[in-house]
């Protein structure tokens, strides 16, 4: 542990940035995210030493390019260094993306994107996949991960807005929301409001997407993606030579004047099993 405590202080100094607040939790699960079940077995030194290599390149890209990004105002241009981010990085990790359903992917336009949840790397299979198109989106961020040592300053500058979950500011939220949009940038969210680490294909719905879309008259765009990405992750981290593909589907386009639970059409739309989506509205 203290030989990634060093590494991290060695980056912010390298490039010259401020280290972050950033809670001893959520440290924790990104330091068991990279090591993987490597870290309880003290004897697997080799894979300790490619998980930690792997991780210490992420580290380097990600603060690189989060630094391109502070100064650079245009979207598109945002656009453009993000989708090279994402591309080098799943490059170096020996992982592809496909696009299913490619024909319903609209070209341009304002939407709320949603999807599932499950590795670190979403994120970036989503800006792949939505590569040759005219959409730039801010990302929805949890003010952790806004102000993390890890990614924090790619997530700040890349264009995202930070969702606190403190009741006094949600004024706030919806107001930069609201300034994101009139600005002509879609809205990118996580919906079940954490990484799934769980068995079951998705995590009840966190509220506020049917409230964001209607309000601000966009479109909603849900995507879907298939691979289990915490899995291509933890096998990409101890060995990359192996290629892997992550598949994202495209979905429906729902209208904001739709009224139908958004999780409903979500789990109706991609075929998601029902049992746990079944259980938890049950002991609401």
């Amino acid at each position: 542990m203290e030989s990634l405590v060093f590494i991290y202080w060695w980056c912010s100094l390298e490039l010259n940035t401020q280290p972050c607040y950033i809670s001893k939790r959520v440290y924790f699960d990104i330091i068991i995210d990279v090591l993987g079940p490597a870290w309880q077995n003290s004897m697997e030194y080799a894979l300790i030493y490619n998980r930690i290599r792997q991780f210490l390149y992420a580290l380097y890209l990600t603060n690189r390019y989060g630094f391109r990004l502070k100064n650079i105002p245009d979207p598109m241009e945002k656009k453009r260094v993000r989708l090279e981010y994402a591309r080098a990085l799943l490059s170096r990790l020996n992982i592809d993306v496909r696009i299913e359903n490619r024909e319903k992917l609209p070209l341009d336009g304002q939407y709320l994107l949603f999807c599932n949840h499950r590795s670190i790397i979403d994120p970036l299979v989503i800006d792949i996949a939505l590569g040759k198109t005219g959409i730039f989106g801010l990302w929805i961020s949890k003010k952790e991960l806004y102000n993390s040592p890890f990614f924090g300053m790619a997530i700040r500058h890349g264009g995202c807005i930070r969702v606190d979950r403190d009741k006094h500011q949600t004024k706030h939220f919806f107001s930069d929301i609201k300034r994101g949009i009139e600005e002509g940038s879609s809205i990118f969210i996580f919906p079940e409001g954490t990484r799934n680490k769980s068995q079951e294909a998705l995590l009840p719905f966190k509220g506020g997407i049917r409230l964001i879309s209607s309000r601000n008259r966009i479109p909603m765009l849900p995507v879907y993606i298939e691979t289990h990405t915490g899995d291509v992750l933890d096998r990409a981290l101890s060995d990359s030579s192996r290629k892997q593909e992550v598949t994202i589907v495209i979905g429906d386009r729902i209208e904001y004047a739709q009224k139908n639970d958004p999780e409903t059409v979500y789990r109706e739309m991609f075929k998601l099993e029902r049992a746990a989506f079944d259980k938890a509205i049950s002991e609401k």
